[in-house]
């Protein structure tokens, strides 16, 4: 039988951008996507306030940020690129498959695995042994969950 190792965190957030910013570093983290603190941020604001498609939330980003509108054009054209940021309708949005309502209490549940093909040779990694970089994919579920009293 295989055991496993639990660890609870606890984290408090000021407001949701940061409680949404600590988020998604966590899934930059997870999942080896090297974005940048800037990227974070609109990620995040972009999470909390819907869309980054107009023209009055740019100028709110760039208020907030000190940043430019033509950064946030290269950044948002990155993300697209790579899934993060969507087009629905005529709007640049998160993501729905990462995007939560940060208004709310967030559990994460994190199950970090081996690979079975890689378990023998990770194994031996703990000897000191060489052993091939595994690669990791981050599932995300998401569930709204409804309290009753």
């Amino acid at each position: 039988m295989e055991t496993m190792t639990i660890q609870k965190l606890a984290k408090t957030s000021s407001n949701r951008l940061e409680k949404a910013q600590q988020y998604y570093a966590l899934l930059s983290a997870l999942n080896g996507l090297y974005l940048t603190e800037r990227e974070l941020q609109l990620i995040a604001f972009t999470a909390v306030r819907g869309s980054i498609s107009y023209a009055t939330v740019r100028e709110d980003f760039c208020t907030l940020y000190h940043s430019s509108f033509p950064t946030i054009n290269n950044i948002v054209s990155k993300l697209k690129r790579t899934g993060i940021f969507v087009k629905q309708g005529k709007q640049i949005v998160v993501n729905p498959r990462i995007a939560l309502d940060f208004s709310k209490p967030l559990i994460l549940q994190i199950t970090l695995t081996i690979n079975d093909e890689h378990r023998e040779t990770n194994e031996h990694a703990s000897e000191g042994l060489p052993y091939k970089k595994v690669e990791s994919k981050l599932e995300h579920t998401r569930e709204d969950y409804q309290h009753s009293s």
